[in-house]
């Protein structure tokens, strides 16, 4: 009987590191960095705690914010508009987007004013942004893609 309860002893405590060590977390990138928002409605609060009020609901999946600060699970964001205030991590996403900041803004079959020309996006249209460099990034909006100019984006663009 002695041997049995020593096994599940053993057995329990491996769950408990199993646990332990399964639930943790990597550490957060340090800031600022890009991230964007992950749900369908993201509350940002004055505070990071649930205990604060909420002081704007955003309803824009994958709309591009800049985490400025780090506090546990809570993240400080600073929105397109300059809007700052606390959100928690599991509202936002790792996925690099951008909102286009310009007026407008040309999609191009590649880097450079003299490529041809497929689509043209509206100030305040949000995609996901991949391949930027010499101040051109490729920017995909619901599966419709081209390159467009980095300066006419605010977003994870280097």
């Amino acid at each position: 009987m002695g041997n049995v309860m020593g096994r599940m002893a053993w057995l329990v405590i491996g769950l408990m590191v199993t646990f332990w060590a399964g639930s943790a977390q990597a550490e957060p990138k340090a800031p600022p960095y890009w991230a964007s928002i992950a749900a369908d409605e993201a509350r940002m609060r004055v505070g990071p705690s649930l205990d604060y009020p909420s002081n704007w609901v955003y309803r824009r999946r994958d709309l591009p914010v800049k985490v400025v600060q780090v506090l546990g699970n809570w993240r400080k964001i600073e929105d397109p508009d300059g809007t700052q205030g606390w959100m928690h991590v599991r509202l936002l996403s790792a996925t690099e987007t951008a909102v286009v900041s310009a007026v407008a803004a040309d999609l191009r079959k590649g880097r450079g004013g003299d490529e041809t020309l497929l689509y043209r996006a509206a100030q305040g249209v949000v995609g996901k942004v991949s391949d930027c460099s010499a101040g051109w990034c490729l920017f995909n909006v619901g599966g419709k893609q081209g390159y467009v100019q980095a300066s006419s984006l605010w977003g994870a663009v280097r």
